[in-house]
């Protein structure tokens, strides 16, 4: 078949501008057509000037303008080193370079100067290479000097994300005020405010004569709401620094007000807002945390697994020193607590009153102060500094209506007023002051039909018959003022308004749920494991994860545990971004 004729045929030859550039370097070589010498000591190369002019702006000033250097072959540049102006002569040529550590900072002053972009970044993209948590504020001082922005800002990098390792460097003593306010007060610097409290603390002892008058500045970059109560009010406010600013002690007496009184008025002073309102750092996130239960209906777990969003992997935490059946489970300070539950081997079975805590941060477990009455199957749930422990079945494996609470300031539990009707698997809140307790069942094994409002700061109990609760073994979780109440022997989910005292329908669940577990990531509502009811009124236990969104009233289901689990806790802890085994 003939081919059409083509009026005009564009022909694009790639290899035309590299054939040329090796025809120029191979003429510099030969010197032929050569016209001018840059000159450095005793050293004289050849070049074109015509392939300097078009390769550099320094160069087209030099000789395209009335400046002396037009009329001279010989061009002298003494600041530059033969060897480091052969480099760049050849990199003009042929676009080759090889950067090293012995050339690289004299390759890139020189490139600075005649002004080779592309050669300058190239340089500094090397110099990327090499940074390190030992190296980074060296490479923040020399990317000031050579004026490299993308330097700069890579280096800084590295000094916010390994923060944990450079805060106690002489490099950062040496850092001006507001070179260390700047790292301080970003959002990204990854460091939790125990360390930022330290490492300003040994900044000014580095030069205390010329540094105290800027603790109050230093002062309030520290995010004080995001401090455990006890490293605040017992190390921080004793140390001698802190106490020579009058500022300082006003900063940490706003904050007890506001984290100590149940009485909502500081929380809403204008005077304590900025004070409140301070979040987290962006590399702190919030993370899913599984632990204990009964796992694969077999024996009680002593397993602890984090959920990488990530990835959507889970991924395996330190395990929990003894099995604990039906323990109680809550997050405070970032620090997950295990508290009580029944202790069982071949032998015998003892209810404890043994509190153990696992901090993200170290992946270690440990015993803290024990609750005043041993007890299992209870609730326990969070309210600003406290927990609070509900019910359960005491040491004698009865149901019991006793209350405490555990003050994490002091380190001490106290007894509460106790609940109105003792009930066991309740669904249980706090919210605005006040703790929610919706349905569970009587010693006799009956649903309560009730809700029991326990007024934080009174001390006080009430209760209210509610035909709308009949909820056993069901977790219950606050978003926007809203309890939300899920499952429990049932496919029901309801929301309660506080505000307005109602109930809201929400969409079913898939299987009628209980024993399971429940919190807020995200505010998002996130659901594990648990038992289920079948078509057929079987019960099974379950390995389902999955999440709801209040916004549009749906579910999701995630990847699913790495084992069937119940009578387990869900919770939510904060820490700095770090990876685990993976389950």
């Amino acid at each position: 078949m003939d081919l059409e004729p083509v009026e005009q045929y564009h022909f694009r030859d790639t290899e035309q501008a590299c054939s040329l550039l090796l025809q120029l370097n191979r003429l510099r070589h030969e010197q032929s057509f050569t016209d001018v010498w840059l000159c450095s000591d005793q050293t004289e190369i050849p070049c074109h000037k015509n392939v300097l002019v078009s390769s550099s702006p320094y160069f087209r000033a030099m000789f395209c303008n009335n400046f002396i250097e037009q009329q001279q072959s010989k061009i002298v540049l003494k600041s530059i080193s033969p060897g480091i102006l052969g480099t760049i002569i050849d990199y003009v040529y042929t676009g080759l370079v090889s950067i090293h550590m012995d050339n690289v900072l004299p390759l890139m002053q020189a490139a600075a100067m005649l002004q080779y972009g592309q050669l300058f970044e190239a340089c500094s993209s090397f110099l990327q290479m090499q940074l390190s948590p030992d190296n980074c504020f060296s490479m923040v001082r020399l990317s000031e000097i050579l004026n490299c922005e993308s330097l700069l800002v890579k280096a800084k990098e590295v000094a916010m994300r390994s923060f944990s390792d450079v805060s106690a460097s002489e490099e950062l003593c040496e850092l001006s005020l507001p070179e260390l306010m700047g790292y301080l007060e970003d959002d990204s610097l990854c460091a939790e405010e125990e360390q930022v409290f330290e490492t300003l603390v040994a900044w000014v002892h580095h030069d205390p004569l010329s540094r105290r008058g800027a603790i109050s500045d230093l002062f309030k970059k520290v995010r004080l709401r995001h401090i455990h109560p006890t490293y605040l009010f017992q190390f921080i406010a004793n140390d001698p620094l802190i106490q020579s600013s009058t500022l300082c002690n006003e900063l940490i007496e706003s904050v007890r007000r506001l984290m100590f009184s149940v009485n909502t008025k500081y929380i809403n002073s204008t005077d304590f807002k900025s004070l409140w309102v301070a979040q987290r750092r962006y590399n702190c996130q919030d993370r899913l945390v599984v632990v204990a239960g009964r796992k694969n209906n077999e024996q009680t777990s002593r397993e602890a697994l984090v959920f990488d969003e990530q990835t959507q992997t889970w991924q395996r935490l330190a395990k929990l020193p003894i099995r604990l059946y039906k323990a109680s489970y809550v997050a405070l300070h970032s620090v997950l607590y295990v508290i009580g539950g029944l202790t069982t081997n071949a032998k015998y079975s003892q209810v404890t009153s043994t509190v153990y805590t696992l901090s993200l941060k170290t992946n270690q477990w440990r015993l803290t102060e024990p609750m005043l009455e041993p007890r299992f199957a209870h609730k326990s749930l969070t309210y600003l500094h406290f927990i609070f422990v509900l019910g359960g079945l005491g040491s004698d494996r009865r149901v019991t209506a006793s209350v405490e609470r555990f003050n994490s300031m002091f380190n001490q539990w106290e007894t509460m007023a106790p609940m109105p009707e003792a009930v066991l698997y309740p669904a249980v809140a706090a919210t605005n002051q006040r703790i929610y307790m919706f349905g569970g069942e009587d010693a006799m094994q009956n649903p309560a039909r009730l809700i029991q409002v326990y007024h934080i700061a009174r001390n006080m109990w009430s209760k209210m018959e509610n035909r709308t609760v009949k909820n056993v073994s069901a977790p219950a979780v606050v978003i926007d003022d809203k309890i939300y109440i899920i499952g429990g022997y049932t496919r029901r989910m309801i929301a309660y308004d506080t505000k307005s005292n109602r109930f809201i329908k929400c969409a079913n669940l898939k299987e009628r749920r209980m024993h399971h577990s429940a919190t807020v990531l995200n505010n998002k509502l996130y659901v594990t494991g648990g038992r289920y009811i079948n078509g057929h009124d079987v019960i099974q236990d379950s390995d389902v994860f999955e999440s709801y969104d209040p916004k549009t009233d749906s579910w999701t289901s995630k990847c699913p545990l790495p084992h069937r689990l119940f009578d387990h806790g869900s919770l939510t802890l904060t820490s700095v971004q770090r990876t685990w085994a993976k389950a």
